[in-house]
């Protein structure tokens, strides 16, 4: 059986091949590099809280270990307290923030525990021909060799080669932000917490600072550098921390200095994410990153979109609407966040007249730019898929629940056939459709009691005849659900539709159409429009290397615009 195959080995590449693997799919990651991760301190990523339970659940113990929730967020302006908000239980969803080697490193130690996923290191993809039943792929290196797949991603980064050989454009703004970094070691005030500063009223405050905290007394700190190309000596630098630090703490304090860098965020959206069997996802497909946006959150999501459908499609067959519901409804989302970015921009970085858009003034601006790097509004929440091709059509035995169709579930506490209680986004990402009864006071009845009683007998049976795999659950309670509310939800956590009861033809009708429809409408890779490169004569057999393929790791080169740069 041929493998998925991964091209690039940075977190969203390995994160995609243990999703796969959780489903069942063998996969290879053809890794350029070494197969390890340069310590970069300052180099860190955010993730919001459904993106790091997607990482807990694929193994990754380094999100413990080495990463820290928030436990508050402030924003200053001037010497002006603009908001302070709690988070984690007492307040809203804490981000997770951790040093980017340390996840990758979580990631590669998951996969080492993994046999359905082989990395293979030291190989560059150099070229790619497709037909109907898989992808062949070429890569040189010192066991240059052509691999044999059933599908093609390319995670490999911003200059992504899988991209320039699909012959597909990544139009979009060069330079939208730069920004001086440092991460080091010091007592400041706000333990624990993140701290943005808007126009420090410091000599070289700029227009704006943050810090974030890391475990163990660590901070990463970001300057919000002029738009205009300057050099940003190493002097220049340790200047700007040291009067940042004094702002703050009203002198300098003792710090020990552990990486600086500098580096320049574009705004970048590829026209295709899919050209018959050859996917795109995170960097290759999209770059995003100013005004709190994160590019690593929306390449996990596309991680988690599609393996769930590459899945569907690696063990049943797929129709062409499943595989290309992943281009409609990521590509959107990251459009759409996109688009809310740079409409922002020219808001928050010295306004005009747009400035009339925002109500408020200047805490309407503060508001803006927090929810951006909380997670919060149309900068940071999490995307729903509302008109996605998935989605069912509208029936009378659908209702409204406190989650719309189309955006991810809440993670209420639900109890398995087994008698297993666990949160709901713990039984995601296996492959099955999840289907959910709102039972009130079923947590305090024997299970031998409730498996039989009432409507669980019919449900059952409807979820045993669904025309794809599901697993039954059970809830005490969802938000703005009634009793025996039946939530149908798919792989990724997004919900397909509720019904207002146990409604087996409904509920059928929706979990086919999340399927895509019947997959014997046979998937018909369209032939990419651009010639492909001629193929190197290949050694006799050679493709057939990757035919036991345990799935494999590979890294995507540095690119400039998310590479910092030691000074």
């Amino acid at each position: 059986m041929d493998p998925v195959i991964v091209a690039g080995a940075g977190p969203v590449g390995l994160a995609l091949s243990l999703a796969l693997a959780a489903q069942g799919v063998p996969s290879v990651v053809l890794d350029e590099g070494s197969g390890t991760d340069d310590p970069r301190p300052a180099r860190t990523v955010v993730l919001r809280s459904d993106t790091a339970s997607f990482a807990e659940r694929l193994g990754c113990t380094t999100l413990r270990d080495e990463g820290v929730h928030w436990v508050g967020w402030r924003s200053l302006r001037r010497k002006q307290l603009m908001r302070q908000q709690p988070l984690g239980e007492d307040g809203g969803p804490a981000p997770l923030h951790i040093p980017q080697h340390a996840l990758a490193r979580g990631l590669r130690e998951a996969i080492a525990d993994q046999p359905l996923v082989r990395v293979v290191t030291g190989n560059r993809l150099d070229s790619l021909e497709q037909d109907a039943r898989g992808v062949s792929v070429h890569t040189r290196g010192p066991g240059a060799t052509w691999w044999r797949g059933s599908h093609l991603v390319g995670c490999d980064g911003a200059r992504s080669t899988v991209r320039k050989l699909l012959g597909v454009r990544f139009p979009g703004r060069t330079g939208v932000e730069r920004h001086a970094v440092a991460a080091l070691r010091a007592d400041l005030p706000w333990p624990g917490e993140a701290v943005l500063h808007r126009q420090p009223p410091w000599r070289s405050g700029g227009a704006e600072v943050s810090a974030r905290s890391l475990p163990d007394g660590v901070w990463r700190l970001d300057w919000l550098l002029p738009s205009r190309d300057e050099l940003v000596t190493p002097d220049a630098l340790i200047a700007r921390l040291r009067d940042t630090l004094a702002g703050w703490c009203g002198e300098t304090p003792p710090y020990e200095l552990l990486d600086t860098g500098v580096y320049t965020l574009h705004h970048r959206l590829a026209k295709r994410w899919r050209v018959g069997r050859a996917f795109l996802a995170g960097d290759a497909a999209h770059l995003l990153g100013a005004v709190g946006t994160q590019g690593l959150d929306e390449g996990l999501r596309d991680a988690d979109n599609l393996a769930w459908k590459l899945a569907h499609a690696w063990h049943h067959g797929a129709s062409d609407i499943l595989l290309d519901s992943y281009q409609a409804e990521r590509r959107t989302a990251v459009a759409a966040r996109l688009r809310a970015a740079d409409q922002s921009l020219p808001i928050l970085r010295g306004g005009g007249g747009l400035r009339t858009y925002l109500p408020g003034g200047v805490r309407g601006h503060d508001s803006l730019l927090s929810d951006g790097h909380l997670g919060f509004g149309p900068l940071g929440a999490p995307p729903a898929y509302p008109h996605s091709p998935l989605a069912p059509p509208y029936a009378e035995a659908q209702t409204a629940v406190g989650t719309a169709p189309g955006a991810p579930v809440d993670n209420v506490r639900v109890t398995a056939p087994d008698g297993t209680t666990t949160g709901l986004r713990d039984r995601l990402g296996r492959g099955q459709l999840l289907v959910v009864l709102v039972a009130p006071g079923t947590g305090v009845w024997d299970r031998r009691h409730w498996l039989t009683a009432g409507v669980m007998p019919r449900l059952a049976a409807a979820v045993t005849a669904l025309p794809v795999q599901a697993e039954l659950l059970v809830t005490e309670g969802y938000p703005g659900a009634s009793a025996h509310s039946v939530l149908l939800v798919r792989p990724d956590g997004h919900l397909v539709a509720a019904f207002g009861g146990v409604r087996p033809a409904a509920l059928y009708e929706a979990a086919d159409a999340a399927r895509g429809g019947d997959p014997a409408v046979a998937e018909t890779p369209s032939v990419p429009s651009p010639a492909q490169p001629s193929r190197p004569s290949k050694p006799a057999k050679a493709a057939k290397s990757s035919q036991a393929a345990k799935p494999s790791t590979s890294s995507s080169p540095a690119a400039p615009d998310h590479t910092l740069n030691i000074n």
